[in-house]
């Protein structure tokens, strides 16, 4: 089958989000084919290019999210100025979309699922956003694009509106204009999908196919990359995969907090997003969220649970196998921390925690192991360089230099490594030098260090956040997050105790290599595919290459409601691609439209084709 892998910040570029498990997601389905669509979220992800791309990836097409639009319509993506008519339209519809925004709880409530139209919202307001948001989705489809509408006055004054009117919530009503500008600046960004030209179906617009002529969108995150799969499900009936891993909505929320938005922009910016997640949820077939914890999240904000599938992501088990099947325990009195150099790995109580550590263990030593800052200068950059400055004040404060002798050199128990460093090679290398691995985050998604340590076969102290327990699954010792004392007596326990380590390892590692290696994640989202297919397969009219209709193209099957064959058996994606439509208007990655596109096949790991 043909399958439109709709991406935002990840890949195909080497940088960002999701790019390891799409990848290895593509390369492990090497029996379908691959459309990518992706939004790029800086230039400098753009720069970097892109991974290897394997065969079965047959085009992408990319688009920024980040561009400041000035322009009216030359780039092919945003659109110029609308006629009258459209103009009457555009106010209409958008007038919708804001009311449908801005109306909420009588009580002031700005926050949670109730805001975002789950739950606690109202249905009605959620469908009038739905309908809004169709309806700008058809006209920009009409006209071209809608980015200078979004940008213009008149739709600043139409957000004004309705921040005054009656029903209003309370901290949409104290926006000003200032607010309102932020406020429309991020809507025309959040919406910018609707204005791309990647909707055409197989027998239609100058590329000869777009998201139109694939079998199945799998949007690899909610929010604006899931935008273009509602786009294809309203326009061609094309079904649409969500999968989560991290919550959108809830990375919004936290986003805008750290933005130091004004709490009007905050309150509408959580309304706009809850509304659209709760939309992206309705409309998809299946909804995969990575953990327990995304899944309540997904719950809360309206998802129905008869669509969820935890699918766990899948990691590549094999660069630990030597250190998991070994033998040797690693070094008996050392722990070790792996991760992001940041406030919320919470190194802080990791370091008071060794300290108590210490006092029934003299001989400890603690290796804290990651990725330092680089010097680039961002704020993310800086904000890392300073708190790991602040740690090793706090390590050299609460640890001086020991010696063994009056003639040796003084050491510290507490090392900072940089992985890639001759000290530290590889991450198994790291998990394998140690006896305990130590995680002690006060936010944490779901934990990769913690599951690349279980692969090692090795024992495991870690605070009870996200999707911790879910992973370890009593395989490992989880206290309390920001509590040192009851982190150091986790993790004497374990020192103390070689045998309850060795079988606290071997069992980690036997539940690592079932739940969360790439084959079981490949193996998930095949029989999910053939299921979405066989249950919502889209109705296509199918012609020969003369464009005359081609009879008997859908099998009967095709037709019979429920599954009526087994997926395993593989039938269902060959029957519909016999049925897939062959269009008329020449390969897909022929169009000329505003938004980049490239053959893969021509362009590997970098940014212009050369053809």
């Amino acid at each position: 089958m043909r399958i439109g892998l709709l991406t935002e910040g990840g890949y195909p570029y080497v940088s960002g989000e999701a790019r390891l498990w799409c990848d290895r997601l593509v390369r492990g389905l090497e029996q379908h084919e691959f459309d990518i669509y992706a939004l790029s979220r800086s230039q400098e992800q753009e720069d970097a290019g892109w991974l290897e791309l394997p065969p079965q990836v047959g085009l992408v097409r990319t688009a920024p999210l980040w561009t400041a639009r000035t322009g009216t319509g030359d780039d092919g993506v945003c659109g110029g100025a609308l006629g009258r008519r459209a103009r009457r339209r555009f106010a209409t519809l958008y007038a919708e979309l804001a009311e449908a925004v801005v109306c909420g709880p009588g009580d002031g409530s700005d926050s949670g699922a109730g805001v975002g139209g789950g739950p606690g919202g109202a249905s009605g307001e959620a469908d009038r956003f739905a309908s809004a948001l169709y309806g700008l989705a058809e006209l920009a489809r009409d006209e071209g694009g809608l980015g200078a509408a979004l940008r213009s006055e008149a739709a600043v004054r139409i957000l004004e509106r309705a921040c005054r009117a009656p029903g209003a919530r309370r901290a949409a009503r104290g926006a000003r204009v200032p607010d309102l500008l932020a406020f429309a600046a991020e809507v025309e960004c959040a919406l910018r999908p609707l204005s791309l030209d990647w909707y055409d179906d197989a027998s239609g617009g100058s590329g000869g196919g777009g998201l139109g002529a694939v079998d199945l969108c799998h949007a690899t995150s909610g929010g604006a990359a899931a935008l273009p799969g509602l786009i294809a499900k309203r326009f061609h009936g094309v079904p649409l995969l969500v999968t989560e891993y991290g919550v959108q909505l809830r990375a919004r929320y936290i986003a805008a907090g750290d933005a130091e938005l004004s709490a009007p922009v905050r309150a509408l910016l959580a309304a706009f997003h809850g509304r659209l997640a709760a939309e992206v949820y309705r409309q998809a077939a299946v909804i995969t969220p990575g953990n327990a914890h995304a899944r309540r999240w997904q719950e809360r904000c309206g998802a129905d649970r008869a669509k969820l599938r935890t699918v766990h992501p899948g990691m590549e088990a094999s660069r630990f196998a030597e250190v998991g099947e070994r033998e040797e325990p690693g070094e008996p009195d050392t722990l070790v921390w792996v991760g992001r150099i940041d406030p919320s790995k919470d190194l802080i109580s990791l370091l008071h925690a060794f300290a108590e550590v210490r006092k029934e263990e003299p001989g400890a030593r603690l290796r804290i192991v990651g990725a330092m800052p680089t010097g680039s200068g961002s704020g993310d950059d800086q904000e890392a360089e300073a708190y790991l400055g602040h740690c090793k004040a706090l390590a050299a404060q609460l640890f001086p230099d020991e010696a063994t002798g009056l003639h040796a050199v003084g050491e510290n128990p507490v090392s900072f490594e940089e992985l890639g460093a001759p000290q530290a090679p590889g991450l198994a290398e790291v998990y394998g030098s140690g006896s305990v691995v130590v995680l002690s985050s006060v936010v944490e998604g779901f934990p990769i260090s913690l599951v690349e340590a279980m692969f090692c076969g090795r024992a495991t102290v870690s605070t009870d956040v996200g999707a911790v327990v879910e992973v370890i699954g009593g395989t490992g010792l989880v206290v309390p997050p920001r509590n040192p004392r009851a982190l150091a007596e986790a993790c004497v326990a374990l020192l103390h105790d070689s045998d309850r380590r060795e079988r606290l390892g071997a069992a980690a590692r036997a539940r690592a290599l079932e739940l969360f290696t790439v084959e079981q994640n490949v193996t998930a989202f095949r029989g999910i595919y053939l299921e979405i297919v066989s249950h919502c397969p889209v109705r296509r009219e199918a012609v020969d290459d003369a464009g005359e209709p081609r009879p008997f193209a859908h099998p009967p099957e095709a037709h019979v409601p429920g599954r009526w064959t087994a997926p395993a058996a593989g039938g269902i994606g060959g029957v519909w691609l016999a049925g897939r439509s062959t269009g008329t208007g020449g390969p897909s990655w022929a169009s000329t439209g505003g938004a980049r596109e490239e053959l893969a096949g021509v362009t590997r790991g970098g940014g212009e084709a050369d053809a």
